[in-house]
């Protein structure tokens, strides 16, 4: 019984600052757009164009070993 004059006002403190908390997110905007961030997981951005057509991508060596940057023997 004697714990509960500690604990009853520790959860009062706690339900307290949650409120506060809750309208602070509010008040700062934090639940505006609930949508966008659902969605930008499920669609790939958009890839910059190909300026480089058809060139070999970076690494590769034409007729070498990129690994051991020897060539063909």
């Amino acid at each position: 019984m004697d714990s509960l004059y500690i604990l009853i006002p520790i959860a009062i403190v706690f339900i307290g600052s949650a409120v506060k908390l809750f309208f602070w997110a509010v008040n700062n905007g934090q639940y505006d757009d609930l949508e966008t961030e659902g969605r930008r997981i499920l669609f790939d951005d958009e890839l910059p164009a190909d300026n480089n057509a058809g060139a070999e991508p970076p690494g590769e060596v034409e007729g070498g070993n990129s690994e051991s940057g020897e060539g063909r023997r």
